[in-house]
């Protein structure tokens, strides 16, 4: 997956509730909600936010995540109108950059995220301001990669980048915006550091279902058991793992690749997890569209 490739991009099966007293409403109500907010992931159209959000609507979903790196003031009215008018829900607002970003594991570390040091200041400041444009428009959380987070956490870098996470969810705190890590590309222990880390109330996981497995830090059911409680939203995505060191392992449309969703979306419901469900598929076009409308088919038989 080259940066191209993803700048392009940008532009359950769930058994019977458990019949325990006391179980059994909860655990539906909440593959209910989940089924509910199944969305889809697209790029802002900034030039006329209105087709972006009719799209969406158009293919029956009622929730979107927005990826955008303009937030100019006056783009705050017409998002908002759009909104009101199609009835889709924008649940987190994705940024990344500014600089040069590399999706493989030879550039990728020096690249991405708030860990290179070369990036930090800018990166930090596009976080703020997009956590500002959110709160303009009513949307309750911002997500980002932050990055290749050091498993070591003696190695400065991680302390580096957690006073840069620090400083980032303590502004989104300020303005009542959650801050969600779009994770996977770190182990799920890292992650849980960083959390524990960071120590912030508003923060939470934002977990891509393919990128344990295309960065093969481990399976996106494995990383529920050891952060689960603080996953926020899911964004479903599908990918083999990687069989060359230098790069990620191969997206495929969901259902075709590693990820078990019968089984993750029932470890979800074991959490009572009620957050949005985003479908991602990184192409573009035709294909793109067609693969969604499969994958919104796919997941409605697994949520019933």
């Amino acid at each position: 997956m080259t940066a191209q490739t993803r700048r392009d991009f940008l532009k359950l099966a769930l058994g019977t509730a458990s019949s325990l007293p006391g179980l059994a409403a909860p655990v539906a109500a909440a593959a209910a909600a989940a089924a509910n907010r199944l969305g889809m992931f697209i790029v802002l159209d900034s030039k006329d936010p209105d087709k972006t959000l009719r799209l969406v609507a158009e293919l029956g979903f009622p929730t979107c995540e927005i990826y955008s790196e303009d937030f100019r003031e006056e783009l705050v009215p017409a998002l908002r109108q759009a909104m009101k008018r199609h009835r889709v829900e924008i649940t987190a607002l994705f940024t990344m950059g500014p600089g040069p970003l590399a999706w493989d594991f030879h550039d990728g570390p020096a690249k991405n995220g708030l860990v290179p040091r070369e990036f930090r200041a800018q990166r930090i400041a596009r976080l703020k301001q997009a956590s500002d444009f959110a709160k303009r428009c009513g949307i309750p959380a911002i997500e980002t990669e932050a990055g290749f987070i050091p498993e070591n956490p003696n190695d400065p870098l991680y302390r580096e980048t957690i006073e840069a996470l620090r400083d980032v969810i303590g502004h989104c705190r300020r303005n009542g915006t959650t801050f969600l890590y779009h994770a996977g590309s770190e182990t799920a222990v890292t992650m849980l550091r960083v959390l524990q880390d960071v120590g912030l109330d508003n923060q939470g996981v934002g977990l891509d279902t393919a990128n344990p497995i295309l960065y093969g830090t481990g399976h996106p059911c494995d990383a529920l058991e050891i952060y689960g409680r603080y996953v926020r939203a899911v964004n479903a995505k599908d990918g083999l793992w990687p069989t060359d060191p230098r790069r990620l392992g191969k997206e495929t449309p969901i259902g075709e690749g590693k990820v078990d969703f019968p089984r993750f979306l029932k470890k979800l419901r074991e959490l009572n997890y009620a957050g949005p469900i985003t479908i991602e598929r990184e192409t573009s076009g035709p294909e793109q569209i067609e693969d969604i409308r499969k994958s919104k088919t796919y997941l409605e038989r697994l949520l019933k």
